[in-house]
């Protein structure tokens, strides 16, 4: 499918993104934020990836990976989520008495 193949560069691109401004960033907290996303973009990476493996291709060891890498990333998905949901209001903080 072309749309998953979209979603799986796309995510991946993020990922690299993400990746490279966590080592520029100086803040720890600020690292740990953009860690946080992009852990979601590693996970979405990860969890398109097997739901193509299970349209691509119709064995059982597919199936099995398939559900496997779908599971793995939408828990780092989800455990990236929580990550940045509890780093940005202390972000948010920061950035506000920095002002």
């Amino acid at each position: 499918m072309p749309v998953l193949v979209v979603i799986i560069v796309i995510s991946l691109a993020f990922y690299v993104y993400y990746k490279t401004k966590v080592y520029r960033a100086k803040n720890q907290l600020l690292k740990h934020w953009i860690s946080a996303k992009s852990s979601m973009a590693l996970g979405v990476f990860v969890a398109f990836f097997g739901l193509n493996q299970l349209f691509l291709y119709r064995s059982s060891i597919s199936l099995i990976v398939g559900i496997l890498f779908l599971l793995v990333g939408l828990g780092s998905c989800w455990a990236g989520y929580r990550a940045y949901k509890h780093y940005l209001p202390l972000v948010m903080k920061e950035f506000q008495q920095q002002k």
